[in-house]
């Protein structure tokens, strides 16, 4: 789970002591009778709604024993809060969507001052993860949705929830404009995730194919194969070999290619081949086996 405005910190230091909230389970009791939805939950009940109210009388039913099969994610807000009346609809709206993979527990920091001291919170919106019956990780102002999308799917894979990872329709409208040839708008659109959503792996893999796509563009594939074979030591040559055979499929060539030239070369240029390569390692990914051990190779061709 990373954003910049992630406490993760004050976790580790222990400072969040939920043990007053642990009181002994009551001895089961008939549930009462309840004329409509609670408040804040309309037309669902207590036991499957996506989001609901919490109190300290309730925290630990409604938030700590959930949380040890459901994640809970805790929206600290106050009425008067402006910010507050950005994120919680988006909170509201994404818990609605999960089709109960995980929950939504609001609580009003002016009715709940207690809960507010024991978790630490001196601004709001503050929002808590709760799994097993911990506070795990926790973010505190307004992000944007796509961040939010990100850290909600963290809470889940800890939860040990198996979460499929959702379109993005951003990523849809700048891989069809890569796909069509139109680089400058794919461009635009991976820049702009980018500026969204920083070390988007899926962006800047299809910015790097972007350059790719640009740096052949109007090249005779077996023209530059060929020069490149006449002289292995022209850096250009072996650079634009490297782009043809990952284009054709042959990105573990390409790379073995441009770690042997790495090991032939010093200054300004080992560090362009460098460079060149590490853009192609991006277009792969680094799960990618053959990138992996490309990695191995070059750094021991560096050092």
């Amino acid at each position: 789970m990373s954003d910049p405005r992630i406490t993760s910190s004050i976790f580790t230091r222990g400072a969040v002591d939920l043990s007053a909230l642990r009181t002994p389970a009551p001895s089961p009791a008939p549930a009462p009778t309840q004329a409509g939805p609670p408040a804040g939950l309309p037309g669902g009940d207590a036991g499957g709604a996506a989001v609901i109210d919490v109190t300290e009388a309730t925290f630990q039913t409604e938030v700590l024993e959930r949380s040890l099969t459901t994640p809970v994610v805790v929206d600290f807000w106050a009425e008067w809060c402006q910010p507050c009346k950005q994120l919680s609809p988006l909170l509201e709206r994404l818990a609605g969507e999960s089709d109960g993979a995980w929950l939504l527990a609001k609580v009003d920091v002016d009715a709940n001052p207690r809960l507010a001291q024991m978790f630490r919170v001196q601004g709001i919106p503050m929002v808590y993860a709760v799994v097993g019956g911990q506070p795990v990780d926790a973010f505190s102002g307004v992000v944007p949705e796509p961040q939010l999308r990100q850290w909600i799917q963290a809470v889940l894979k800890a939860g040990g929830v198996a979460v499929a990872e959702p379109e993005d329709p951003r990523l849809d409208e700048a891989d069809d404009a890569l796909m069509s040839g139109d680089l400058d708008a794919a461009e635009r659109a991976y820049r702009k995730i980018l500026a969204e959503t920083p070390a988007d792996a899926a962006a800047e893999a299809g910015l790097a194919q972007v350059g790719l796509a640009r740096r052949v563009a109007g090249v005779d594939p077996q023209a530059a194969l060929s020069a490149a074979a006449t002289d292995v030591d022209d850096v250009d040559a072996q650079l634009l070999a490297a782009d043809i055979e990952v284009l054709s499929g042959l990105a573990e060539q390409a790379y073995q290619r441009l770690v042997g030239l790495v090991r032939r070369t010093s200054g300004e240029d080992r560090e362009k081949i460098r460079q060149h390569l590490v853009g192609l390692f991006t277009i792969a990914g680094p799960e990618d086996p053959a990138v992996a051990s490309a990695r191995r190779a070059l750094a021991s061709a560096l050092f």
